[in-house]
């Protein structure tokens, strides 16, 4: 399986390279700084340089491929933006144009809530994540919408998924990575919205 995974460097991108690279999968990593590639893993994986609001770039890199992880993110800045819903667009345009079908993105568990009860600080970033939410589901396309409510840097464990609800408080990054590369293999999960916790933070 080839897949092309953006946001590869971020934190739950990072992750989804790695479980990906330790399955064997064909993996492309789109990235806007390709010295943040782990030194262990540049060999074991295709890089690609680009901006994902670049159409053109995010083409290139989708072609061939038989599915896509979507790990975006601002790290710290909660700044509103539109690059997030930007990107998504690029990436979906691009599977439409390369027939590509298969697609996960990591999103937010604020989503589940009413925009009144997200918290005041992240708000901006929840209305562009609901612009990719929204281009996702009128897209047709076989998508996996994971929703992650805090994500920790904790080790892999044992996790639950739960359709259109948040089933506890914490995932680890590690688990999510994992899901967000084994949901393109299960056809259960497709054109699901996908909360996702660690077991041991149930509720």
């Amino acid at each position: 399986m080839k897949i092309v995974i953006f946001g590869a460097t971020g934190n739950t991108g990072l992750c989804s390279l790695e479980h990906a690279v330790t399955e064997g999968l064909k993996t492309t990593a789109f990235v806007r700084d390709k010295e943040k590639v782990p030194i262990h893993l540049r060999d074991k994986i295709n890089i690609v340089v680009g901006d994902v609001t670049n159409a053109e770039q995010v083409s290139n890199a989708v072609a061939g491929m038989d599915g896509v992880v979507v790990a975006l993110g601002t790290r710290n800045n909660l700044k509103p933006t539109t690059d997030l819903s930007t990107g998504m667009k690029n990436i979906l345009d691009a599977m439409k144009q390369h027939d590509v079908h298969l697609v996960s993105i990591c999103l937010s568990a604020f989503l589940f809530y009413k925009p009144e009860n997200v918290p005041a600080i992240f708000q901006a970033l929840n209305e562009d994540h609901q612009r990719m939410f929204d281009l996702i589901k009128e897209s047709q396309l076989k998508w996996i919408a994971v929703l992650p409510p805090h994500i920790a840097d904790e080790p892999l464990s044992r996790y639950t998924v739960k359709y259109d609800e948040s089933p506890g408080r914490a995932i680890s990054k590690y688990s999510l990575g994992k899901f967000l590369v084994e949901s393109l293999k299960a056809p259960e999960h497709y054109q699901k919205i996908c909360g996702i916790a660690d077991t041991a933070s149930l509720k």
